[in-house]
């Protein structure tokens, strides 16, 4: 999987383990259907994607569910994988997610934002 851009380049820290990435397993299927719907990837190259990020990403089940962003439901499974790794931040690109800011402690930031800081 290579998307250019500052989300790949967030992606490139996680594979060098330079920041710790979490994923969970709803968040995975729902890579795989968009790369299949939107992106009209073939089955086998989404679930290489997804063993891709499944090789330096961190899976985390939720314990908790949350329904914050009524917009865009899936959004909320964003919410609860960084609730399950008590993550620090949330990187995204997702505008529904971006216009929280925070959320129950979390930093919520674009790509660019994290890496400004980040580095």
């Amino acid at each position: 999987m290579n998307f250019a851009g500052t989300a790949d380049e967030v992606l490139a820290l996680g594979r060098a383990g330079i920041i710790e990435v979490f994923i969970s397993p709803p968040i995975l299927e729902e890579i795989e259907g968009v790369l299949l719907r939107k992106f009209r990837w073939t089955v086998t190259r989404a679930h290489e994607a997804a063993r891709a990020i499944r090789s330096f990403a961190v899976v985390v089940t939720a314990a908790e569910s949350v329904n914050v962003v009524r917009e865009d439901e899936p959004d909320n499974r964003i919410l609860e994988c960084a609730l399950a790794a008590r993550a620090d931040v949330i990187v995204t690109g997702d505008q529904h997610l971006l216009r929280l800011k925070r959320f129950r402690g979390i930093l919520i930031a674009s790509p660019r934002e994290f890496l400004d800081t980040a580095t």
